[in-house]
């Protein structure tokens, strides 16, 4: 009988609005890192445009198993709106969703999703440049985050990437 072996859990943040050249180079990036766990990873990721999308169909693809955390009731709508679909289907794959209590989508409820989602992980993809977070609860205030609690951090920003 073959033993049964835990997930590798592991969080995203990560910037969005990625240009589609980054994008491309992130995906391939997040791809080739996931690969050393699978299909025994689970990913939890906000879904949000951007990286936490990039980062959760790879999940998928590579057999592993996606945890969803919703910040709050307006989440979904307050993203772009030719995303809705990536995000609805995601959402239909994940195995556990996770709701915060927010009726608003604000960098708060944002914030309190990513806590979250380093509760549940044991490491933190950052696909993220290096630079200041544009506003509170950004990946820098993640990575932050992520560094006081000891949670390893492995930064993802491939050669070329670029942010608009």
């Amino acid at each position: 009988m073959r033993e049964r072996v835990r997930p590798f859990r592991v969080a995203i943040s990560g910037h969005r609005g990625l240009p589609s050249r980054t994008a491309a180079l992130v995906e391939a990036a997040i791809r080739r890192t996931l690969a050393e766990h699978a299909p025994e990873v689970r990913g939890v990721s906000c879904l949000a445009d951007g990286a936490d999308q990039i980062f959760a169909r790879a999940v998928v693809d590579l057999g592993g198993t996606l945890e969803a955390v919703v910040c709050s009731e307006s989440y979904r709508e307050e993203l772009p709106a030719d995303t809705h679909a990536e995000y609805d289907q995601l959402m239909g794959l994940a195995e556990k969703v996770h709701r915060l209590r927010y009726a608003e989508s604000t960098c708060e409820s944002h914030m309190q999703g990513s806590l979250l989602m380093l509760d549940l992980a044991e490491e933190l993809y950052a696909v993220w440049d290096g630079k200041p977070a544009r506003g509170y609860g950004g990946t820098a205030d993640v990575v932050a985050e992520a560094r006081r609690r000891g949670i390893r951090v492995h930064v993802i920003w491939p050669e070329g990437a670029r942010r608009e």
